[in-house]
């Protein structure tokens, strides 16, 4: 396991209103956050400890540690994608990576038709990604935090579909969650992570040449 390590839970601006998207629901919601931040460092310090021995994949404490490990970490993670996307933009597509959908899905229409699909069928995500080899965007469904993950993509926009995201607001109307979070999307900060998608690309080309 890696050295002594403690994680921070990051600041994000909960408490400002945004557009179909109530404070309360990013309040609660940053609640859930905070959660798989202290959950991991607490799985990293018991991990220290745990006989490794007896790991088996039936169940041992160590093999449930690092089950949950991927659970907390990716929930660490993506929510770390998902807050800086919908808090503080407008909605407006813009930027290279406007382009780069519209070249890999046919128009930006294409690819929100797909994307909107990809987040009703998902238990717990939808994530826009691109592929490093192909260097293709591809639209992802993950059904749970450490179940559906793609290898060797870098994640650019991530949309939580799990009930926790918009029942407070909406019920079981997914469709208009999902409409609200378009509405509020940081094009800005998408951009920001497709160009460390783009050189993290040209690493994995220079590195992997056949």
């Amino acid at each position: 396991m890696p050295s002594e390590h403690k994680f921070p839970v990051k600041p994000f601006p909960v408490d400002k209103q945004i557009q179909g998207i109530s404070v309360r629901t990013n309040q609660e919601h940053y609640k859930l956050y905070q959660g798989y931040v202290n959950r991991w460092n607490e799985i990293l310090e018991k991990l220290k400890t745990a006989d490794r021995s007896k790991a088996n994949a039936t169940y041992s404490e160590f093999s449930e540690l690092k089950r949950q490990e991927t659970f907390n970490a990716n929930g660490k993670i993506l929510h770390e994608l998902f807050f800086p996307t919908i808090l503080g933009g407008d909605g407006k597509p813009k930027g290279e990576i406007l382009e780069k959908i519209k070249q890999d899905f046919g128009s930006f229409e294409a690819w929100k038709e797909d994307f909107i699909a990809t987040g009703m069928s998902a238990r717990g995500w939808a994530i826009l990604a691109l592929e490093l080899q192909s260097e293709k965007l591809f639209n992802f469904l993950v059904d749970l935090q450490n179940v559906g993950h793609v290898q060797d993509t870098v994640a650019i926009l991530a949309l939580d579909v799990f009930e926790h995201a918009y029942f407070i607001d909406y019920g079981t109307n997914r469709k208009s969650y999902i409409d609200a979070f378009f509405n509020n999307i940081n094009w800005d900060f998408v951009e920001k992570r497709y160009q460390y998608a783009k050189k993290v690309a040209q690493i994995y080309k220079e590195y992997f040449k056949e």
